[in-house]
C-alpha cells in the first residue's frame, strides 16, 4: 500500500512542530496551576474560538465541567460560542465583532480567566473579547498560530504554535488543552489529599 506524500507530509509537519511546542510545556503547566487556583476559589473560565478553534475551546470547558481523566468536582467553565441564541442575537444587534466581548462583559468577573484560541491570532471578535476582558479585570490567555499576531499583543500570556497549516496548529492546541487539564488536575488532587 502506498501512502501519498500529502498524507505523510501532514505527520512530518506535526512532528516538526511538536519539537518546538514541547519547549512551551512550562506555559501549559503554569496555566493549569493558575486555573486551579481561580476555579477552586470560585472563579470561572470563559473560552472562545471560531470554527475548529471553537471546538477546541469547547473541549477545554467540557474537560473542566466534566472531568479530564479522574473523577473530581465540577468547575465553572463556559464556551462562549456554544450559546447559539446569544451569539446570533449579539451578532444581529451589535455585529459579529461583539459576539464574545458582550458575553465576557456579562459573565466575566475580576480574577476570572478568558482563554482565546485562534490559528491566525487576527479574528476581530477575539480581539474585542480580549479588550473587554482586560477592561473587566480578567486574565487573558491566547493559544494561537505563529507569532507575531494581534491576539498575542492583546493577551496577558500566549502560547504560539509555529506551523504552516491551520490543521497542525489546531492539533497542537488540543495537546495544549490536555496539558493544561493535566496540570489543573494535579493541583486539585494535591489539595484534596
Amino acid at each position: 500500500m502506498t501512502v501519498h506524500p500529502p498524507v505523510v507530509g501532514h505527520c512530518d509537519e506535526l512532528l516538526e512542530a511538536m519539537g518546538a511546542f514541547r519547549a512551551s510545556a512550562h506555559i501549559t503547566e503554569r496555566w493549569g496551576e493558575r486555573l486551579a487556583a481561580v476555579l477552586t476559589g470560585g472563579g470561572r473560565l470563559l473560552a472562545a474560538g471560531n470554527g475548529g478553534s471553537a471546538a477546541q475551546a469547547q473541549h477545554l470547558t467540557a474537560e473542566l465541567v466534566g472531568r479530564y481523566q479522574h473523577d473530581r468536582p465540577a468547575f465553572s467553565a463556559i464556551a462562549l460560542h456554544a450559546d447559539t441564541s446569544s451569539t446570533t442575537a449579539i451578532a444581529n444587534d451589535y455585529g459579529v465583532d461583539q459576539v464574545f466581548a458582550r458575553q465576557v462583559r456579562a459573565h466575566g468577573r475580576p480574577g476570572d480567566v478568558l482563554m482565546l484560541l485562534s490559528t491566525s491570532g487576527a479574528s476581530a471578535n477575539l480581539l474585542s473579547a480580549a479588550d473587554a476582558a482586560r477592561s473587566a479585570g480578567l486574565r487573558v490567555w491566547a493559544l494561537t498560530g505563529p507569532a507575531p499576531n494581534p491576539l498575542v499583543a492583546g493577551s496577558d500570556e500566549a502560547l504560539c504554535v509555529t506551523a504552516s497549516s491551520a490543521a497542525t496548529v489546531q492539533e497542537l492546541h488540543l495537546v495544549a488543552v490536555h496539558m493544561v487539564c493535566a496540570a489543573f488536575d494535579a493541583v486539585v488532587e494535591r489539595e484534596a489529599a
